[in-house]
């Protein structure tokens, strides 16, 4: 038996000092470093430091715990342990290295295959937002609910990958406006991911996308009453792979999706 609660007490301090560690990072931009890892894929020194200062910690609360960060995976070799932290440092590094409000600090837990805590903070906004599996979801005191709108009154997240085919992209986005439906692109899948468990947006899609970039989300928008796309059980873990996130209001239009097929 592992304490869940101790876990998910941490998790949330963490990540409020963390996402407060980096907005000083970005109070002194030449201090940033900001390098490209590829085409609009952007890392900042800052990205490597939040993620050593939560890796560091959650080592010394809980040391037998595994640890898989985006700045640091090597998933060509990597073995999930049993109970696994899965942590995106700053998730949309590019808004954070332009000074754009959408990006956080995500941090997630995987027991035995089992996505059981998520914790993202919007540093810029000071909102946390955090879920464990059973025990809702939840932002500041206030309990989280998906939002129940239909698809013509709905906005929906869409963001792309240079892994995936952009020509899908502009189908999807086609296929929402037809329906009615709006849609935004903000650069980053967690603060989205948090956005549809508070109801402010509909749903949200990509083609391609990293574990540390959906799991504390999948807690987070499941607990809030939302749906999600298998992401483990298509070895997203090891390999990323599309996901969807969504009110049930939503669900059959976003499967619908052109180039999505999840069931």
């Amino acid at each position: 038996m592992i304490d869940l609660d101790a876990r998910y007490d941490a998790a949330q301090t963490i990540a409020r000092t963390a996402g407060q560690m980096a907005l000083k990072m970005l109070a002194d931009p030449a201090s940033l470093g900001i390098e490209m890892k590829g085409p609009q894929d952007f890392v900042t020194a800052a990205d490597r430091a939040v993620e050593r200062c939560v890796s560091q910690a959650l080592k010394a609360a809980f040391p037998d715990d595994g640890f898989l960060g985006e700045e640091t995976a090597d998933l060509a070799h990597f073995v999930p342990d049993a109970v696994l932290w899965v942590v995106d440092p700053i998730d949309g590094t590019s808004n954070f290295a332009a000074g754009r409000p959408d990006w956080c600090v995500s941090i997630a837990l995987i027991v035995e295959g089992v996505p059981e805590i998520g914790v993202i903070y919007q540093a810029t906004l000071d909102r946390l937002c955090a879920a464990r599996r059973g025990h809702g979801a939840w932002r500041d005191g206030t309990r989280l609910q998906v939002a129940d709108r239909p698809i013509a009154t709905a906005t929906i997240g869409l963001d792309h990958s240079g892994n995936a085919s952009l020509a899908l992209h502009l189908e999807q986005i086609k296929a929402i406006l037809t329906a009615g439906g709006e849609y935004r692109r903000n650069g980053s899948a967690a603060v989205s991911l948090s956005q549809v468990a508070q109801g402010t947006l509909d749903g949200f899609a990509e083609m391609f996308l990293w574990p540390w970039d959906v799991m504390a989300g999948i807690v987070l928008v499941t607990e809030a009453g939302g749906w999600c796309s298998p992401f483990l059980a298509s070895a997203g873990l090891a390999k990323g792979a599309g996901f969807i996130a969504c009110s049930p209001t939503v669900r059959d239009r976003m499967v619908s999706l052109p180039g999505w097929n999840a069931g």
